[in-house]
């Protein structure tokens, strides 16, 4: 890292500094020098640093940076509001020289992962601004299907799973001197395989350094883990928290939340409010709840602006939990107030100023996918005591603060789990053995988990790899694997995409792949339920949801991709935006392996079929056979499961693929299913699959 005065080079600074201020030098004026890009440094970057200077990790830099200098390895407990997100990276790019270049002669680089996606791409934002630098040069970000870094970046927050795609063509990331894995605690399977990864990546790399950072962590688990890593601790800048629990067990946590909001709206102190809920729609309905209520108490109360946050919400949509709350409706009245209603996305990593209340039902949706029905399901579940602590935090950042748990102190000291389950014990495997696999390690059965899978969910993994191709009968990854390995997608969606030529359709296969991979595209407001339906019904496809998908696509693009043709039609042109996006890249990983794109001639009886075959040679192991009762079977495991009702038939088809076997109230659902021929399996699945199909044909 050098200092720059104009065009002037200055030395080279020693490894270490103890101050961001010997990277500063003075101009002709009093301005200080941006040593990034030789810019002076804006009025607002001294404001920031004022303000990080009192964050509590601050306190504690030269203490970090000693303990960063004299170990490989570093398990760091910052409690929340301790800034060990966003200033932690900024201390290791101040220490660490980043200026001779990697065996491939690039510059190296810190990298930062986040479990989440909207977490990496607004912390990268906020640290650019600290640094007084353009987002996606000096600062960057890297999440799935979206890259915004450059070869100036030097700082990139990134998701574990773009970190662990990474290491598929860098196997010891030798991009990065310094790796910072930030909630660690969450416990994602990326997480998870990175530590395995990393461990391994630092016995080869002396030379590199692994920072493990969370808010809440069992500190002894990942000590033993990485055996002789030291532990610090950062206090959090927590203002005192008041816990309030319920004297008896809520019997709807959904409509005691609502009501808890709207008795701290009239009762308590100027102060903004976060509910915690599960999921999209219980969100967009409280949000209305609650607005309703409020409006209905009229001049009795102040004003409220009432803002959903969840993950598949539009970015600029995102941005309104950082909205200031709303102003008296006239002078002396009573003050406004923000209430933001959030899934656990609020939880760690995002800091909503102005937080002083805190409504925890006590619940969360958690996957959980059952090896022997190869089915997953969203289930909400009790949340952890971590969690419960999280949560609480959010309300002592700026002052002190309240939490509502909606459940009995009883309940919280029994019955909660202390941590969350690690994810890995609670997945489907086939797309991480698929990566593990690429990444050369072969024993996946004795690699380092943190906490190992049950070895019935790794064997319903490698059985899948080798119905598609993707492994051989001695579990190693053929070529088929090895190109299947490089789309960010699940193995049965890569195997249609490499397959896909052979039935003359790559470019709807992409289409198709492309919108299965971003959120959904239709909007079904609650006040417009009907209309939203018939919109919906002129997209729909005779033989199913994936064809009304590809419908959709095509009229996007006919459309010159207008966003109020978007609106008219109840389409959610971000989707669109994304899906094609994500094609573009698709196109991209195709081309690399010379696969071709090609389409059957639209007018040609065999258009649609060529495509429903293409995708069935992926998702043959997802096929299910209406029974004369009139419910399906799934062909693989004989388990009774029904359409799920947002399906776009108007028909049973005797066979069907889907998408998704999901766990709704009681019953497994098949999800986004299309109609398919008995006699296809017969040519297409491989000739072990061949006999589960042929019992039911004969």
């Amino acid at each position: 890292m050098v200092l720059m005065m104009g065009t002037e080079r200055k030395r080279k600074l020693s490894l270490f500094n103890d101050s961001v201020a010997a990277k500063m030098v003075k101009t002709n004026g009093n301005n200080l020098i941006n040593h990034w890009n030789g810019k002076p440094y804006s009025a607002r970057y001294y404001d920031i640093f004022d303000k990080r200077k009192t964050l509590p990790v601050w306190q504690q830099k030269d203490d970090f940076l000693q303990a960063l200098k004299n170990n490989q390895t570093l398990i760091l407990v910052g409690e929340t509001g301790s800034g060990k997100t966003t200033q932690i990276p900024q201390f290791v790019l101040e220490a660490v020289d980043l200026e001779t270049p990697d065996k491939r002669g690039k510059k190296m680089m810190i990298a930062c992962t986040q479990p989440r996606r909207m977490a990496a791409m607004s912390v990268s934002r906020r640290v650019a601004e600290e640094m007084d630098v353009t987002i996606g040069e000096e600062v960057g970000y890297s999440v799935r299907f979206e890259d915004c870094s450059s070869a100036r970046t030097v700082l990139k927050y990134l998701t574990d799973g773009m970190l662990l795609r990474e290491a598929m063509t860098d196997p010891l990331l030798e991009r990065y001197k310094v790796i910072i894995l930030d909630e660690a605690h969450e416990r994602t399977l990326a997480t998870d395989v990175l530590l395995g990864l990393l461990k391994e990546v630092l016995k080869k790399r002396p030379d590199s350094k692994l920072v493990v950072m969370s808010a809440t962590i069992d500190a002894e688990k990942f000590q033993g883990y990485f055996v002789g890593a030291p532990l610090m601790k950062v206090p959090g800048r927590l203002h005192p928290v008041e816990i309030f629990y319920t004297e008896e067990p809520e019997r709807d946590y959904f409509e005691a939340a609502i009501r808890t909001a709207v008795q701290i709206h009239m009762c308590e102190p100027a102060g903004d409010i976060l509910v915690f809920l599960t999921g999209e729609e219980e969100i967009e309905d409280a949000c209305c709840k609650i607005s309703k209520e409020v409006a209905n108490l009229g001049d009795q109360v102040g004003p409220v602006k009432v803002v959903p946050l969840y993950s598949t919400l539009p970015p600029a949509m995102q941005q309104r939990i950082f909205e200031p709350a709303p102003p008296p409706v006239k002078d002396g009245g009573p003050t406004g107030r923000k209430i933001v209603v959030s899934t656990n996305i609020a939880e760690t990593s995002l800091t909503i100023d102005g937080i002083v209340y805190v409504i925890d039902p006590g619940f969360a949706k958690q996957k959980v996918y059952n090896p022997r029905v190869c089915g997953e399901s969203l289930l909400v579940s009790p949340i952890s005591k971590a969690s419960a602590h999280q949560r609480s935090g959010r309300a002592g950042r700026t002052q002190p603060g309240k939490c509502f748990r909606l459940y009995t102190e009883r309940s919280f000291n029994n019955d909660l789990k202390p941590q969350t389950d690690p994810e890995i014990l609670r997945t489907n495997l086939a797309n991480i053995v698929l990566t593990l696999k690429k990444l050369g390690i072969d024993d996946i059965v004795h690699f380092d988990f943190m906490d190992p899978p049950a070895v019935e969910t790794l064997s319903r993994a490698l059985e899948l790899l080798n119905y598609l191709g993707a492994l051989d009968d001695e579990c190693n990854l053929t070529k088929l694997g090895e190109i299947m390995s490089e789309f960010p997608l699940d193995p049965q969606m890569s195997k249609m995409l490499v397959v896909s030529p052979e039935f003359n359709c790559s470019n709807e296969i992409l289409s198709i792949s492309a919108m299965l991979s971003v959120p959904n595209c239709f909007i079904r407001p609650r006040q417009a339920l009907k209309a939203a339906d018939e919109a919906k019904a002129r997209f729909g496809h005779i033989d199913g949801d994936h064809l009304t998908l590809l419908n959709v696509y095509h009229a996007y693009k006919q459309n010159n991709e207008d966003a109020s043709w978007c609106y008219n039609n109840f389409i959610n042109n971000r989707a669109l935006k994304l899906a094609d996006n994500v094609r573009q890249q698709l196109v991209r990983i195709m081309a690399r392996f010379n696969l071709k794109l090609c389409s059957t001639n639209f007018n040609s009886r065999a258009y649609y079929i060529n495509i429903r075959k293409a995708m069935l040679a992926g998702y043959f192991m997802q096929v299910a056979h209406l029974e004369r009762t009139g419910h399906y079977l799934t062909v693989k495991d004989n388990q009774v499961v029904h359409l799920h009702p947002s399906n776009c038939l108007d028909h049973k088809p005797e066979w069907v693929i889907y998408n998704e076997n999901i766990l709704t109230s009681q019953n497994y659902n098949i999800r986004t299913v299309t109609d398919i021929r008995g006699e296809w399996l017969v040519d297409i699945a491989p000739r072990r699959w061949r006999e589960n199909v042929l019992t039911l044909l004969l």
